[in-house]
Order: C-alpha cells, then structure tokens, then sequence
C-alpha cells in the first residue's frame, strides 16, 4: 500500500513538472509575427477553437502569448512510418504549425502536419501544394503510431488503474477485511458493478466470466471522462475512434460467447412461420452485429463530445456578450453556467461509464441465456 501511495504521489509529481515546466517557442519569425494580435473574439475562430479542443493533438497546448508567440506546451513523441521507414521525433519540430508550412527533415523524408495529420511530401518537393479544396497533392499520409494527446490519457488511466487495483489486491493477500486509501472508493464500485449491473444482466452462474471486462470498461470509461474535465484538454471517450474499439470489444464477446439456444433462436427463430424465419434471422443478425454496437459507440461519444462543447460554449459567453452585458456582468454569467454544468459533468462522467457496462452487461446476459423448454 505504501508503495503503490509512493507511485502515484511519484507520477502526481512528475506529470506537474512536465506540464509546467516544458515549454518552447517558435523559432519560425514569420510565424511568431502571425501569432501577434491574434486574439479570438469572434464567433467563427471562437467555433474553430472549440472544435481544435474536441479534436485529438499531437501535444498539450496550455497557452499562447499573442505578444511574443511563444507557446507554453508539452511535446509528445510522433511516431510514423514513412516510405523510408520508421521516423521518430517529438511533436516540438513542427512548432505548433498545422497549416504544412513548418517542414520537418529527417533524413530523406521531410514531414509536415495540416488539420492535425501527418504527412510526407512527395520526392523533391520542398512546399506543400493544394487543390481548390485545400487537399495537399504533392504529399500523401504516413502510418501514424504517435503517442497522441489522447493516446496519453489512455495510458495514463490504464496505469491509474493498475496501481489503485494493484494496491486493493495487495490488501485482500494481506488478509485486510476492511480496504485503505484509494482501495475504500474502488471496493463500493467493484461491488456495485457486481451486484447491480453482472448480476441481474447475465445471472448467478455465469458473470463471473464476464466481470473482467466489465470492471475494467467502467473504470477506464469513468478514469477517462474525469480527466476530460482536468484543465489538460483530455476529450478521449469524445474521439469516435475509441468508443468504436470499446464497443467491437463488447460485441466480439457476447458474439462468441453465445450460447446454442442464443444462435438457434437468432438463425431460426421458433415460435413463428417458417416463411418469416430467414427475414427474421437477418434482422435479429444486423441488431447484434451493427445496431447495438452502434448505439453503444455513439450513446458514449455524442454525450461526452456535447459536454465539452456546452462547457467551452458557456466559457466564450464572456467574450460573446461583453458587447451586450459588459465585461463583469458577461464574465460573471460564463462562469457560474459553466461552473455549473461542470458539476454536471462529474455525474455525467460516471453515469455514462455505467450505461455502456449495463448495457453491455445486457448484451452478453442475452447472448448466454439458457432458454426454457416446452
């Protein structure tokens, strides 16, 4: 216990450094001389900002002084495979360019990000060159396996949740009845996830198989909508790409573990005339296959994509409305709205990680009950 406690206060310690203490600004002149003056205040680069926050980054971006252009970030390593193989570098070269202007050469290759992807200018191009819908064409996408903003938090979440589990097992070897520290919040949830969602959903005998993968899908969902509210810019479980792995995961399981009776009552349903059985089979195959995972990936991202853009929306009140209201009485009437909905968003947070394991609980608990027969 007092090691894991270690740990964390450890990592705690490290990531603030990291936060605080690496910064860098651009050597670019032009760029910096773009970055002066460039306030947002109107509606349409308010949007565009909000939509930048929502988006995945190859970086932390904190903060910017339009005055001098020096940004205040941490750097993340970007990781891609070219046509000339594996290239590795941090996130820094491009000098927070996102318009391919700032080319980065590594060896042959010369590299070069716009709207947040990563591409490779074509053999002896030296500028990047668009079409009429500012597509480049002399310059293709790279393999990206960069260590992303939100790949971070993945990783920070998934260590998070092997030090406070790893701490609550240590206790239980110990022969502790009652947990400490971090392991009395984790204990009421594990047994709640248990009791109230496994139990009732997939039955008495067999949610113990399952109880892995839903402890750890609510966990990571919650560990992951908390750090969405942290100042850092986290918006994982708002990013289409993840709750998509999450939900193939729930549909692969309960797909596989089906049981006869599941598959015979899917594939020929009983009960109705032959002729409706193959239209059936097909409808009940597309709602296990597409639709319900379906709803599981959007249910999460639509709602957690939402709540950061209520949020940023009601913290550009200030900029907004000055004009109609004043500087004090706009500034005021952002903070309280997004202060509340913040408070808001800390339910939101766990209410949406126990929808997606209750309702992939009762996915499985349809797959693998036994039927009665008459």
């Amino acid at each position: 216990m007092m090691i894991a406690k270690k740990s964390i206060k450890l990592i705690i310690a490290l990531f603030c450094v990291l936060i605080t203490s690496v910064t860098f600004a651009d050597t670019d002149k032009s760029h910096q001389e773009d970055q002066k003056g460039n306030t947002i205040d109107t509606p349409s680069e308010i949007k565009e900002y909000i939509q930048h926050h929502l988006k995945d980054s190859h970086d932390f971006h904190l903060f910017t002084n339009n005055k001098t252009g020096k940004h205040w970030s941490m750097p993340l390593p970007v990781i891609v495979w070219t046509s000339n193989g594996l290239k590795v570098f941090m996130s820094s070269e491009f000098h927070h360019d996102d318009n391919g202007q700032v080319i980065v050469e590594k060896g042959d290759t010369r590299l070069v990000k716009l709207h947040s992807k990563i591409y490779e200018l074509d053999n002896g191009a030296t500028t990047v060159a668009f079409d009429d819908s500012h597509h480049p064409t002399n310059a293709h996408k790279v393999l990206d396996f960069s260590i992303t903003k939100s790949v971070f938090g993945m990783l920070l979440a998934g260590l998070l949740m092997i030090l406070g589990f790893g701490s609550l097992a240590k206790g239980y070897k110990k022969g502790k009845n009652i947990p400490t520290g971090i392991g009395r919040v984790l204990e009421p949830l594990v047994i709640y996830v248990r009791d109230d969602i496994a139990k009732p959903n997939i039955g008495e005998k067999k949610y113990r198989k399952f109880m892995g993968f839903l402890l750890t899908v609510f966990f990571f969902i919650w560990i992951l909508n908390l750090l969405g509210l942290t100042p850092l810019g986290f918006n994982v479980t708002g990013q289409i790409a993840v709750t998509v792995c999450l939900a193939i995961f729930t549909a692969v399981i309960y797909l596989f573990s089906g049981s006869k009776d599941f598959w015979m009552h899917t594939l020929w349903m009983p009960g109705v005339p032959v002729i409706l059985r193959p239209i059936l089979a097909v409808i009940e195959l597309i709602g296990f296959v597409l639709i319900k995972p379906f709803s599981l990936l959007v249910r999460l991202f639509a709602n957690m994509t939402a709540g950061h853009f209520v949020v940023m929306s009601l913290i550009a009140l200030m900029i907004t409305m000055k004009e109609a209201f004043g500087p004090v009485a706009s500034t005021g009437m952002s903070l309280v709205l997004a202060l509340f909905i913040s408070v808001i968003e800390i339910l939101v947070a766990f209410l949406q990680a126990f929808i997606f394991t209750m309702l992939s609980s009762l996915f499985i608990g349809m797959a693998v009950e036994e039927h009665d027969h008459h």
